[in-house]
């Protein structure tokens, strides 16, 4: 069972998404606005947030920004509008959203979209935290040709800028001297390189790890540049 927090100003969507998930055998917290969904953010993070983007008072991406902003995005949330266009999921995306569901939305996509969340909530929980280096170490220090970090997920810091090991410990550098824009490129474009190189290209698998829908991870990949295609060549 998981506790997931509904924020729609719509009653009977509240209503209808509380009994489906529900009969799931998750507990439900209902909130009509961003205000009471700042109370209920503020007494605990729920497992999952739903999250209306068009709502009265403020709306759901800013919610989001400023959960971001706060640190407090340390849940999965799944946007959920009926009037959103493509520009929207994708900044919601961007900040910190898991997926995006179109109203009305289908009872199938719903429940494997929450699973989805409640998974990646799972394996966050379960991800083992990297003991910090020293700082000294980790200003000087720089990788040696034969670097081999003790799994595929860890980085190194060195003057300037990060080594981090992905698919088949294969390094991708990181420069901090870069704006923040094009570092947080920088980064998405490793990120869905590492999966699509670990998942042979398949688009399908890569989708269900990144937990986004298929066609915004398209697009998402159109935007970075990077070319499934090619990558999926370079590892057969």
């Amino acid at each position: 069972m998981a506790n997931i927090l509904v924020v729609d100003d719509e009653m009977g969507i509240r209503e209808l998404l509380s009994e489906i998930l529900s009969d799931e055998g998750h507990a439900i917290q209902l909130a009509e606005n961003a205000q009471q969904a700042r109370e209920a953010r503020a007494g605990g993070a729920p497992d999952l947030v739903l999250l209306d983007i068009w709502m009265p008072d403020t709306d759901g991406v800013t919610l989001l920004k400023e959960w971001q902003r706060d640190g407090l995005l340390t849940m999965p949330v799944i946007m959920m509008s009926g009037h959103a266009t493509i520009d929207t999921a994708v900044e919601a995306t961007r900040i910190g959203a898991l997926n995006f569901l179109e109203k009305p939305i289908a009872l199938q996509k719903l429940l494997k979209a929450v699973q989805q969340g409640l998974t990646r909530a799972q394996e966050t929980v379960r991800a083992p935290v990297l003991a910090p280096r020293p700082a000294a170490v980790q200003q000087e220090e720089a990788p040696s040709a034969g670097f081999n970090p003790p799994n595929p997920a860890a980085a190194i810091a060195v003057r300037g800028g990060a080594t981090i090991a992905g698919a088949d410990n294969h390094m991708f550098n990181l420069s901090f001297d870069l704006p923040l824009r094009e570092a947080r490129d920088a980064f998405e474009r490793m990120y869905f390189e590492h999966h699509l190189g670990r998942e042979g290209g398949s688009m399908t698998r890569v989708a269900e790890k990144t937990g986004l829908e298929r066609t915004h991870l398209y697009r998402k990949l159109k935007q970075l540049g990077v070319e499934p295609g090619k990558l999926a060549k370079k590892n057969l």
